[in-house]
């Protein structure tokens, strides 16, 4: 169910042991999700430091990069950026550390968000010619296990399979809930979810950093006792919408060249709750609805820094002008939207970063709210002989690398 990074890493194995394998994908075609992040994001990482709570060997995640640079032509192969994130020899890593933060390193390679349709052409046409039966604009409703298998409601067809492999990345929160709901021992623990914002300031305010490593990922523990990060740089990229069924948040993106003056990324803050309270979801759901109904509908809200820090209206901006669309945003106040300890563990944040990259706490860099990334509950795959859970949706893991890595595992398990 769902044709993202996991499926991808478990057909990829499944297919090599001769399994008849349907896949069902509620998008129109394999091109179609926003959601997804082969479809939307270019970025690999090998990394023991993020990307999850499981320990995914490197040479697993080495074999993961390799597999998608292959689906590259020639000529895209040669554009793909790599480096090292954070290698000990980086003066950035003292700068940062001085400051309270942990730098994380990482091997990265960006692809590129132009690139990916190829990539996912290639794939699709591999899967299908090793007969993998694909089932676009199909939503699944429900899944029953009883004695016989494991029942699948979608759409109009109502089948029995032998195995049934749950892929639906965060995305697919809805269905996740509905199983576990039917069987709560299927969790293991409630998960966590990050709220923030996307930030976008003039490339060269950045460029020695992006230059270096182009992904930079810091965290550090706030005042307010959050963590807080750094999530998805894109230099010279684009602010978006990511679409859901009711609402909109931010993300970002970059191409393999460069279309604009601005560098992007998230603040995000990691926010977990005790009982009785059992629905992070939920929670994060209920923030990015207050969001759009501020802005007007489905729209995100755009402050200026300085705004935001005097708890002002943005009424004008400044120098830095949005890579959003106009009609995506409204200007306005994102402390109406965010909780209290969120916008004080930001604002630190970014305060502090100022002091390692002058120019990251211009007044007039933008903000814009909200931005979350939900993550299912922990759930445990050894209660059901044939119904597992993979990539995001399993709350596990967190990125293309270790979502497609723990599809191929799994599958090596078949």
């Amino acid at each position: 169910m769902g044709f993202g990074a996991a499926a991808i890493g478990f057909v990829c194995e499944a297919i090599k042991k001769g399994y008849e394998i349907h896949i069902f994908e509620r998008s129109k075609d394999v091109y179609s999700s926003s959601i997804s992040g082969v479809r939307s994001d270019g970025k690999l990482f090998v990394s023991n430091g993020m990307g999850g709570d499981l320990y995914i060997p490197l040479e697993i995640q080495r074999e993961v990069v390799d597999y998608y640079l292959s689906k590259l032509n020639e000529n895209d192969r040669k554009t793909v950026k790599t480096g090292v994130s954070f290698s000990k020899n980086s003066e950035f890593f003292e700068r940062f550390y001085s400051e309270g933060f942990e730098p994380v390193n990482s091997h990265f390679f960006h692809i590129g968000t132009d690139k990916l349709r190829g990539i996912l052409k290639r794939i699709y046409s591999e899967f299908e010619s090793r007969n993998v039966k694909f089932h676009f604009g199909v939503k699944v409703n429900d899944v029953i296990v009883d004695s016989d298998g494991v029942k699948v409601q979608a759409g109009d067809l109502v089948d029995t399979f032998d195995y049934v492999v749950v892929a639906v990345g965060r995305s697919g929160h809805k269905l996740v809930n509905q199983i576990i709901e039917r069987y709560p021992e299927l969790v293991l623990s409630d998960n966590i979810v990050d709220i923030g914002i996307r930030y976008e300031v003039p490339n060269h305010v950045v460029e020695e950093l992006n230059e270096e490593m182009y992904e930079f990922k810091v965290k550090m523990r706030a005042k307010t006792g959050y963590t807080v990060r750094t999530f998805c740089n894109n230099p010279s990229g684009k602010v978006v919408l990511e679409e859901y069924d009711d609402f909109v948040t931010v993300n970002g993106y970059s191409n393999s060249k460069a279309e604009t003056p601005n560098t992007n990324f998230a603040i995000l803050c990691s926010t977990s709750f005790t009982m009785p309270f059992n629905d992070p979801v939920g929670y994060g759901s209920y923030i990015s609805k207050l969001g759009n109904i501020l802005a007007g509908g489905r729209k995100v809200l755009l402050q200026t820094y300085e705004d935001f820090v005097r708890c002002k209206r943005t009424k004008k901006i400044g120098r830095v002008k949005p890579t959003l669309p106009e009609g995506s945003y409204m200007l306005g106040d994102a402390n109406l939207v965010l909780p209290r300890r969120i916008a004080l563990s930001i604002s630190e944040f970014i305060q502090k970063i100022g002091r390692v990259i002058p120019g990251i706490a211009y007044p007039d860099n933008l903000m814009y709210a909200v931005e979350v990334k939900f993550y299912s509950n922990k759930l445990n795959n050894e209660r059901y002989k044939n119904l597992k859970f993979i990539g995001d949706c399993s709350g596990h893991t967190r990125s293309i690398t270790y979502a497609t890595a723990h599809g191929k595992m799994n599958a090596k398990r078949l």
